[in-house]
């Protein structure tokens, strides 16, 4: 069968980014190269950046399926509790499921990638907007959005490991009150 059948471009663009994923899975996003993505998924370079753009490009959009796929996640988990709750829900399994995530997890110890990734995440509108309503947060503050990122990426950073149920402890008594 022919991978390109059909809605070239978007089967072209996926059959990409699943090799660009798996690659970055077990090489990391240090060592992601349109050579290799072109030789495993079985086109030229000049295929690859027709469809899926260059380095830049493919990574971002890891990024945004990958934060999709998290944003998923935590919308289900948290969508049956109470309004009251939700919000300290929504970080700590956020935090569970991206520490979890192939993808987030193949950053590793590189603080360069680590940046990439960070403003990748911080400078697209949609993950504020998904923060905000997965934690039922209102639409009308963005900057409530924007704390929720920040509070998940700080704790992803920096994981409180000194105290048992730390991090929960440190949302719940610090970051709850301010939303509350």
């Amino acid at each position: 069968m022919d991978w390109l059948a059909g809605d070239r471009h978007h089967n072209a663009r996926e059959r990409i980014y699943d090799a660009a994923g798996a690659l970055v899975e077990s090489r990391g996003f240090d060592r992601l190269s349109i050579d290799v993505i072109a030789r495993n998924v079985g086109c030229s370079r000049a295929t690859v950046y027709r469809h899926a753009g260059g380095i830049e490009a493919i990574r971002d959009a890891l990024l945004i399926r990958a934060t999709t796929q998290v944003a998923k996640t935590v919308a289900e988990s948290v969508r049956s509790l109470p309004e009251d709750e939700r919000m300290v829900a929504a970080i700590l399994m956020s935090l569970k499921v991206v520490r979890a995530h192939p993808v987030f997890a193949s950053v590793g110890s590189s603080t360069a990638t680590a940046r990439l990734i960070e403003q990748t995440l911080i400078g697209s509108p949609r993950i504020p907007a998904a923060a905000a309503t997965i934690a039922g947060l209102p639409g009308d503050d963005p900057l409530a959005a924007l704390w929720m990122v920040r509070v998940v990426l700080g704790l992803l950073y920096w994981p409180v490991t000194e105290i048992e149920g730390g991090e929960e402890a440190i949302v719940r008594r610090f970051v709850a009150p301010l939303f509350g």
